[in-house]
């Protein structure tokens, strides 16, 4: 049975995700040059990217008005999308202040279905809309099949310029993968 709340989760009434070694490629490699709409208008290209940034991929954001796939919370990591958006809101300052020039979370939604939720959730950063399945492929990311939808895995990637030089995967509990890659970025990059 799904849990009611999207913002509070019981982390431990949920499967954790293991990891299968799927995103074990992606370090290192440089991404691609796959524009995607953005919430804010127009596209960006994650490839053309500068400076340090984050792209944390997230299954779907659940909406209060639409019930979530039926199981939601059986699948692991599939929960915990709206939380881990609000724990990248909320350290989105602290964040810049480490160096990072910006932050995108990419989902298979429309951008419409996006825009609800950057608005309900007063995010500061974009989300992009990967419906097309281009980055996904062209990164050859995790993916899962839900209720027909191909929906990418939960993981984070931190670039510097368009390299990817961390991978955070599986990620869980979502909520806290934004401190993770802070504390990542007062780590003492490379």
């Amino acid at each position: 049975m799904n849990q009611k709340i999207l913002e509070a989760v019981d982390w431990q009434a949920i499967p954790a995700p293991v990891d299968d070694g799927s995103a074990s490629h992606l370090e290192g490699m440089s991404m691609p040059s796959v524009p995607l709409p953005s919430t804010r208008g127009g596209q960006v290209n994650p490839g053309r990217l500068s400076g340090w940034s984050v792209l944390f991929f997230y299954p779907m954001t659940g909406r209060p008005d639409v019930p979530l796939p039926d199981g939601w919370d059986d699948i692991p990591g599939a929960r915990g999308c709206t939380p881990q958006s609000c724990a990248f809101r909320d350290l989105s300052q602290e964040l810049a202040d480490k160096g990072v020039s910006a932050i995108f979370g990419i989902s298979t939604q429309s951008t419409e279905c996006q825009r609800e939720t950057a608005d309900r959730l007063h995010l500061p950063f974009a989300l992009l809309s990967d419906a097309e399945l281009q980055l996904t492929a062209a990164l050859r990311l995790p993916t899962m099949e839900v209720e027909g939808k191909m929906l990418v895995k939960r993981l984070t990637l931190v670039l510097h310029g368009a390299q990817v030089k961390r991978v955070f995967f599986p990620v869980f509990p979502p909520d806290r993968n934004a401190a993770d890659v802070l504390k990542f970025m007062e780590s003492g990059l490379p």
